[in-house]
Order: structure tokens, then sequence, then C-alpha cells
């Protein structure tokens, strides 16, 4: 048979006429088949960064109770297990946890194992040790990097390592090299931590799961690099430039076992007498050794890391002591910390000032589940709090944003009547932009300087860029107080805490239905007192470093907390405020203060979150804010976002040419969450579009509530606009197929003809 050359076209000019033509429409239908392909996989980019983990977790339930199947290769292997147990002591103020990490592999490879867990917030983490067989090998502090340099040698090498890392100061990723087919190995970390106290109540927090973040998308902008203007280029902007290591795969809960196993020992020695011990998450069996322990543990055995553990105690007398002080000598320096609670301000003859009370509500996909029950719930309870001479507005959000009424309005029975089946309406779904809400809430429309201005913030605050919350506050936030309402079973207390510091308010947090009632009735408690203001601190004889620096304002039933460096133990601290209208003052003489247990790792830790601050209030530039953190972090052998611990066997374990496999460790969806709201979204009818961006001429329109979207399609993502992109590529692909094929049928016929 003769072959055919495009070169002997001279010789059949038709026939090279017939396939020249046919080359450029077929290259003309690719080219358009290209761009609808790749407008179609666009469609699906991710709005919750942890979405694209799922694939391989989500399998059919074919994996044993407590294990996790994961697929390779089209094949199912069985993961590496974790069991955590968290043992906890509790010295009057302070506490000392210790975590320990079970890895177990059952598998036939030599593994590499990654775990992202939380921490509290205030937690000073110091202590890493590896236990591998009967060796004890204890971790060194390092600047981050070199920890990573050294861990990634020891993996390289083979021998085992674990590495601690900081990615928020609440979310820690435990690495774990050379794990051996069949082996366990032991990581254990230890923290020091002040207890809380709230009034005539102590408690503490263990936060046991992260909750998965959303994280907006990095911002694209184009860019002219040459004067002249013909060279363009594009630069990207990525507000959480980590989000791959805050967003561990999460276990679907309809197809997998509960996973991560954790055991809880309180032994709780309070200094007083004690009264009422109460955890309210979880079912404990507390025993009492003496009328000042109690050792609590989970009357259930083992439960899933889903949800925080917390525990309350108060003492047995009506009142708690308003006065703490505790002391330490650690090398030439003494540490003290002071916990002090001022009178309330009822007999002040001051007359409150009437309120504008802006209310935020987060109803995105993450408060699904319960977590949106519990918001209405504290969002509906606040409303009917308000009094006649109050003004409000309510601002709900997901990743988009409605405001209730165009600027505050009387709290009258006719605007609250107003915004309560608002609030009843609201449904969780959709991303969580919560920049543009804080941005909404801040802005102070009225100015009324004769009013008090508060921010009522009710959110899980799960998402990934935080700092961008941060500077919003410290660029925006004027007269207002920025109250932080933490919602569900794993609020990102982080977020909270930070926020209400920096909006000189107050963080609650709020983790069952039963709560709320209790929580809101204390919110509101410090809504419509006044504060502590003015406060400042003064020690007679020593020279003290203090922290913070600059002493905030204290609400009702919370103590101010001190914690100073002195150079010596002499003299005496007073204390001065005004509680109301009246001027208020104490003075705690030095030699009466008690011994504590690491108070210069808490005096550390407070420093660093100062610098922090400084930071993000341009008090510091960053350079001069990371010098001080590491040479504290350094000094005081804690973990920070600059040092990571590390810990390495020197005794290579893994035979030379074995491979290793990179497992990361699932975690447990939060109690109460909603998976699909968090990894899916049902999408809208038109109609509902328009309705939710209504115009903003028509303020009633902007008002309504956005209604339930009916049972439709579910798509893997939120946040996006994948439903029009996907039509879209659908319409490309089957316009570019027709005209290939009538393109390249036309021309033969007309030529033949």
């Amino acid at each position: 048979m003769d072959t055919y050359d495009a070169a002997d076209s001279d010789e059949h000019p038709m026939l090279g006429r017939l396939i020249k033509l046919g080359l450029f429409l077929l290259v003309q239908g690719i080219a358009v088949m290209l761009v609808a392909f790749v407008t179609l996989l666009v469609s699906f980019t991710p709005g919750w960064s942890a979405t694209s983990e799922q694939t391989s977790l989500l399998q059919p339930g074919d994996a044993r109770s407590g294990t996790l199947l994961l697929k390779e290769d089209g094949a199912y292997t069985e993961a590496i297990r974790l069991g955590i147990d968290v043992d906890v002591t509790v010295s009057g103020p302070t506490l000392r946890a210790r975590v320990t990490q079970v890895f177990r592999n059952p598998t036939k490879d030599w593994v590499e194992a990654t775990y992202v867990y939380p921490l509290p917030t205030g937690g000073a983490v110091d202590t890493l040790k590896m236990v591998v067989g009967g060796r004890v090998i204890v971790g060194d502090i390092k600047e981050r990097q070199q920890a990573r340099v050294i861990y990634e040698e020891a993996r390289r090498a083979g021998q085992k390592a674990a590495l601690t890392e900081q990615e928020r100061p609440n979310i820690f990723t435990n690495s774990v090299a050379n794990i051996g087919p069949g082996e366990t190995v032991l990581v254990q970390i230890e923290y020091q931590e002040p207890v809380h106290q709230s009034g005539n109540e102590y408690s503490l927090r263990l936060p046991l799961v992260v909750g998965p973040r959303y994280n907006p998308a990095p911002i694209v902008q184009s860019v002219d690099f040459r004067k002249d203007g013909s060279g363009w280029g594009a630069t990207t902007s990525d507000p959480v430039p980590d989000r791959d290591r805050i967003s561990p795969p999460v276990a679907e809960p309809a197809k997998n076992a509960p996973v991560n196993p954790t055991s809880i020992t309180v032994r709780l020695k309070a200094g007083f007498a004690l009264g009422e011990v109460k955890s309210h998450h979880h079912n404990v069996r507390i025993e009492s050794p003496d009328n000042a322990t109690r050792v609590v543990t989970l009357a259930d055995g083992a439960v899933p890391a889903d949800r925080d553990f917390e525990l309350t105690w108060k003492p047995i007398a009506e009142k708690a002591p308003s006065v703490g002080l505790f002391r330490e000598h650690v090398g030439d320096a003494d540490y003290l910390l002071a916990f002090v609670t001022p009178p309330t301000a009822e007999q002040a003859t001051q007359k409150p000032l009437p309120r504008e009370v802006v209310f935020v509500i987060d109803n995105s996909g993450s408060m699904g589940g319960t977590s949106i029950v519990q918001a209405k719930a504290s969002l509906t309870y606040a409303l009917g709090r308000l009094q006649p001479s109050d003004r409000f507005n309510v601002i709900r959000f997901d990743d988009t944003m409605d405001v209730l009424f165009p600027t505050s309005v009387p709290a009258d029975a006719a605007h609250v009547g107003e915004a309560t089946p608002f609030v009843s309406a609201l449904q969780a779904r959709g991303g969580t932009e919560m920049v543009p809400a804080m941005r909404a809430a801040l802005t102070d429309k009225l100015g009324d300087t004769n009013m008090v201005r508060q921010v009522v913030f009710l959110t899980d605050g799960a998402i990934g860029n935080e700092q961008q919350l941060f500077e919003t506050i410290t660029a925006m936030r004027g007269r207002s107080r920025v109250f932080m309402v933490g919602i569900g079973s794993a609020p990102n207390t982080y977020l909270m805490t930070r926020a209400a510091e920096l909006g000189r308010g107050a963080f609650t947090h709020i983790g069952s239905v039963e709560q709320v009632e209790e929580r809101m009735r204390g919110l509101f408690a410090k809504l419509e007192n006044p504060a502590v203001t003015g406060l400042s601190a003064k020690f007679s004889a020593a020279k003290a470093d203090v922290t913070p620096a600059i002493i905030p304002d204290v609400y009702r039933d919370e103590p101010l907390v001190l914690a100073a460096r002195l150079d010596k133990l002499a003299g005496s601290l007073e204390i001065k405020g005004r509680v109301g209208d009246r001027p208020w003052s104490v003075t705690l003489p030095l030699q009466n203060a008690a011994e504590g247990k690491g108070l210069s790792k808490l005096w550390a830790q407070r420093k660093i979150g100062d610098a922090e601050v400084a930071r993000t209030m341009r008090e510091l530039t960053p350079e001069e804010a990371d010098k001080a953190i590491l040479a504290l972090a350094l000094d005081h052998q804690i973990v920070t976002r600059l040092t990571s611990l590390v810990a390495v066997d020197k005794t290579p374990s893994r035979p030379e040419g074995e491979p290793l496999k990179l497992s990361e460790l699932p975690i447990n969806l939060p109690a109460g969450w909603d998976f699909e709201k968090v990894f899916g979204e049902r999408p809208q009818l038109p109609a509902q579009l328009r309705e939710r961006h209504a115009d903003a001429r028509d303020p009633r329109a902007a008002r309504r509530p956005t209604p339930a979207a009916p049972d439709a399609i579910r798509l893997p993502k939120t946040a996006t606009s994948a439903e029009l992109k996907m039509i879209a590529g659908l319409i490309l692909i089957v316009l570019a197929l027709i005209l290939f094929v009538f393109n390249r049928r036309q021309p033969l016929l007309t030529d033949v003809a």
C-alpha cells in the first residue's frame, strides 16, 4: 500500500487541501476542548483545603471496628493506629499535662507518621520524649529550621526520630520517622498552663480535635513588571500560606469507625476545700482522697478524640478567694503569678450608659449540626435581654453576608420581633468569610459617644486566616469592644481569645445547648456592667518585668492575671483601677506568696503572646518581634512558631534500601458537626441566589433570611461557583465536538459536489 506525505501535495492538490483543513480544524477543536476541560477542572478547586485529602479516606465501611483502610494504587491497606493518653495534675493556680501518643504500625511497611492535634492556647510546651522498646530519648529545643534539618537527616539515615512543631498557638504537629512493621512508638509531650477562673468557678479545657478550617483561596493579581507597560505577570498573595499543615485528613463518620481513642486522668489538687466538680461533655468517675483533692477519669474508658474535655470545680465556701499570689525561684530570678478579682460595681452610683450591640452570627457549613442550633438559641436569648434604651443590629455570614438593618435600630418590640424570625430561619451552608463580617460589625455608623458600643461575635472560629481577622480588629476597633462567643464541641480558642484581647472584650464558650442560658447570662453580666478600667501595677521594692505590659480592662467576675519576673522577692505589689465611677486599689505583700510550679514558663509564654500582639498592632516590626520570641523560647525551652522539639534515636533501625511511606493520620470530625455541611454544599435555585444578594436599595429584601435549599445534587466543595463553571464546561465540550464533526464533514461534501 502506498503511503502519503504532506510533501506530495503538489501531485494531489485537492487531497492536500483537505488534509491541511482537517488538521487545522482538529487543532482548533482540541484547543476548544482543552479550554472546556480546564474550565471544568477549575470548577473543582477546593474551598475547604481539607477536602482534597478525603478521597483516600471515604471508602465503603469494610474496615474493622477501630481501624481505617487507605486505598493506594487500587488496593486497600490498613492505616497506622493512634491511641492517646492525657494525664493532668492541677496544683492550685496551674496545671501540668502529659500527652502520650501511641503510634502502632500494623502494616508491613516502614512508616513515617504525622498527626495534627490541638493543645490549649495558653499552654507552654517544653518537653518531648520518644519511647522505643525500653529506650527513652529526650528531645531538645532547637530553632525550627534547625530542628527540621536534624529530623530529616535522621529520617533519611533510617533512625527513629520525633519532631514537635507549632502551626498555631493551639495547633501542633507530631512527626515520627521510621516506625517498623509491627512496631509501637510512644511520643510524649508535656506542657504547663494556668487554671482559668471566672467568679466562683475554676476550670480547665483539654482540646482533643482540630476542627476543619476554612481557608480563603489565594488572591492572584496582575502586575506590570515594566515601566512602559509592555510586560505583565501575576503575583499571588495567600492568606493561609501553611494551609496544608493545618488541614489534616478527616474521617467521614458515616463510613469510618471513630479513630484516635483517648483516655484522660485529672488529679485535681485545688488548694482549698472542694465543692462541685463537674465534667460538661464526658461521663466521668470522681474519687475523693480528701476534701481538697479529686481524681477524675473517664467513666466509659477510652473515647474518640472528637470534642473538648471541660472540667469545672468550685470551692465548698460560697465565694472563691478574691486574691491569689504564687512564686517560684528559677536561676537568678523570682517569678510571680497574681490572680486578683476586683469587687463588682453594684455599689457604683454611675448610671449605666445605653448600649449599641451588634450581633454577628456565623452560619457557614462548619456550623452545621448542633452548632447552629446553639448559636441561634444564644442569639435569640441575647435579643430578649436587650433594654429599650439599647440599639442593636444583626449580621449573618457564610461566604456571603447580610446586615439586617441599614444601621443599628432601637431595641423595641417591633425591631426585636423582626430580628427573631430572621435568626430562626438561618441555616448552615457555605464557606466562612469572617473578615468582611467583622469589618461590617466594627463600622461605626452612629458615632454616638454617649453609647457603649459592643460587638458580640458567635462562631466556631474554624478559619485558617486568623491573622487577617486580628489585623482587621486592630485597624477598625475604634471605640468598639469585641466579645467572642465560641460555639460547638471544638472551637478555635486561639482565635477567640486573641480577638477578644485585641478587641478589649472577653471570650465565652458554649459547648452544648444546655449551657446556652447559663453562659449567655454570664456574658450579659459583663455587657451590662461597667468594666474595671485604668488598671496599673506597681512593685514597691523589686524591679519587675510584668506581663501584660499594658493591663487590659477586666469584666464582672473576671480576675486580673499578672505574671512578673523579679530581681528579688521583696516589698509589695499594689494594683489600682476604677470600678464603675469609684477608685479601687489592693496591696499584696510578696512574702505572703505561696509556692507555685512552672511560673517561669508561664511568664515566658505570656511575654511571647505580648510580642505577637505588638507585632499585629505594629508596635514592633516583624524582625523585632521574632527576635524577642526566639530569645524567650530558647531561654525557657518552650515550643513556639520559631522553635521546635526534636528527639533522635542514634541507632539506625530501618534497613538500608527499605522504602519509607508517609502516613498522615486522620482526625475525627468534631462531635455535632455535619460532614456534608463542611465538605459539600447543596446548590441553591437562581431565585434564592437573587434573594440572598438582594438589591441594597430594597432594605426589606436585604433583610430577608435565605430559605432552606431543597434536596439536590451535592457538590464536593463549599464557597465555589462550581455549578456555573461545570455547566459552562460541559456546554463548551459539546459545542467543540459538534463544531469539529460539522467542519470536518462540510468541506468534503462541498468538494465532492
